[in-house]
């Protein structure tokens, strides 16, 4: 039977037949919303605050963000019907960068960039996207998409989007359920209810993670799915209920983004704001609020079965990735001799392991973990004992993504530390000075065009200058190729926080 789609809109685009009348046809508006806050503390020591799992690649070339914005952007709807909106991102404000760059690798210069200034859950997330969506005065129908997920089977996983918008546009609050192919205790599970048409149910209840016995037994009840974290449903809504349900949330989320400031794609939301705002997730804000109730909206779950993972340890990852004979994953110059059933991951050098099993065994420039297969989940303690210990990996790798480009820790030491800088061409450094280092530059590659004290001048390769402590300083790359440089600090503190700027082209003076 031909479904109603509506759309605050004043004119419907056509008409079709049903139970031989003609009904309108209103074009529905979708908003992609990625949620891309995540920390993937279990997936350390690639995954750091400063550069998360999300913007990372782990099965392709595109990082896990992009491949979800790629999912949503790149699908074939009947345009007479569906109109797409270019994805809104929300993000942490330290990663605004990361998420701007990812998007214009992909031809997103349109997107809206929602900066959260701390973390609040994903909740608060979508409010502040259904209130930003909101505003353009259309009401879309919000497709929620955690960042950091993995789908192998695309086409079937945006048939099946598709299939939920047209739910949500007739007034359904849907998530979907992912078909369960072992008994796994790292996720949460959905009960299904009642069908509700082809391939869908009321979604009966939320469950926390099993223990093994029990998720064996959901497995063989075929009455549950794993929690994909995924929403589709409209915005107002999403709003309706948030306010019903969580009204201090709904509250502190109008006042904060009513304060928000914006520029250019960023909008930077009221920190004091904000604070207020407790921090809960979608599922217990609403979801669970609505489940069970024979009165009133009730959610729909659609089961979903597309080689879905969220990646969410390093055992998880040697699932997705193609094993050898032995059942080995290997990334990177790596040698195994009677090994098997484990995931070696190099980034830097050479690794090789002899008569091992079921290990973890992950290289970076300043860290290796290794941990059997069983604790994947409890990765996440290192970076515990590395915060509690005032420690930096955590926090950072050793190379450091900057909007102008990076630089990379090479060597360091009592009073001195060395860098090497790759600065993007047409881009520039801030005009900053330093209280307590001066700095020596060379030129390895490319040209660097530097202003010191007032004065401007370039430099070509082999060549190098003096910054002098307390001198305000700038340099620039204006050339076509990435321009290199080897910094050598000296001083007293070599901390990245003793600097003063002046001028920045990326707006991150404070005042």
């Amino acid at each position: 039977m031909a479904r109603l789609y509506w759309l605050q809109t004043s004119k419907p685009i056509g008409h079709i037949k049903e139970r031989g009348a003609l009904v309108s046809i209103m074009k529905i508006n979708i908003q992609p919303i990625i949620l891309s806050g995540g920390s993937g503390t279990r997936l350390w020591p690639f995954s750091r605050e400063a550069y998360p799992k999300q913007f990372l690649s782990f099965t392709g070339d595109k990082s896990l963000f992009q491949d979800t914005v790629a999912r949503i952007a790149d699908i074939e709807a009947d345009p007479g019907i569906f109109a797409i909106a270019p994805p809104m991102v929300v993000c942490n404000e330290l990663h605004r960068f990361l998420v701007a760059e990812q998007l214009r690798q992909l031809g997103f210069e349109d997107c809206s960039i929602l900066l959260e200034p701390i973390a609040r859950n994903t909740a608060p997330a979508l409010t502040l996207a259904a209130l930003q969506a909101a505003a353009c005065g259309k009401d879309p129908i919000l497709v929620v998409l955690p960042s950091d997920h993995h789908i192998e089977k695309v086409d079937e996983f945006r048939k099946r989007l598709l299939d939920a918008v047209t739910r949500a546009a007739e007034g359904n609050l849907v998530t979907f359920g992912i078909v369960p192919s072992k008994p796994e205790t790292g996720y949460g599970y959905i009960q299904k209810g009642e069908a509700r048409g082809e391939n869908a149910f009321l979604l009966e209840r939320f469950v926390e993670k099993p223990d093994a016995l029990l998720a064996a037994s959901y497995l063989a009840s075929g009455e549950y799915l794993w929690n994909s974290g995924l929403f589709v449903l409209r915005a107002s809504l999403w709003l309706d209920q948030i306010g019903q349900q969580r009204p201090e949330i709904a509250t502190a989320c109008s006042e904060a983004i009513a304060h928000a400031k914006q520029d250019d794609e960023f909008i930077y939301i009221d920190k004091s704001l904000f604070a207020a705002c407790p921090s809960d997730s979608i599922d217990y804000a609403v979801m669970e609020q609505l489940t069970g109730k024979p009165e009133g909206i009730q959610p729909l779950v659609l089961p979903l079965d597309v080689g879905w993972s969220d990646l969410g340890s390093w055992s998880a990852l040697s699932e997705v990735r193609p094993q050898d004979a032995n059942g080995n994953v290997t990334v990177g110059d790596i040698f195994t001799k009677d090994t098997c059933n484990s995931l070696l991951y190099a980034q830097s050098r050479f690794l090789a392991a002899v008569g091992v099993t079921d290990l973890l065994i992950i290289e970076t420039t300043d860290a290796v973990l290794v941990a059997h297969k069983d604790k994947a989940q409890e990765v996440k303690s290192i970076t515990e004992h590395l915060k509690q210990s005032s420690r930096k990996e955590h926090l950072l790798h050793s190379k450091v993504h900057r909007p102008w480009g990076d630089y990379e820790g090479i060597d360091d030491g009592e009073r001195y530390q060395v860098k090497r800088l790759t600065v993007k061409p047409g881009a520039s450094l801030s005009l900053q000075l330093h209280h307590h280092r001066a700095e020596h530059w060379v030129v390895v590659r490319g040209t660097a065009q530097v202003t010191r004290d007032g004065e401007t001048f370039l430099l070509g390769e082999n060549e190098s200058t003096f910054i002098p402590l307390g001198i305000p300083h700038r340099l620039e790359n204006p050339g076509v190729i990435p321009l290199e440089i080897i910094e050598v600090q000296s001083g007293s503190y070599l901390g990245e926080d003793d600097i003063l700027r002046f001028e920045d082209k990326y707006n991150r003076i404070e005042s």
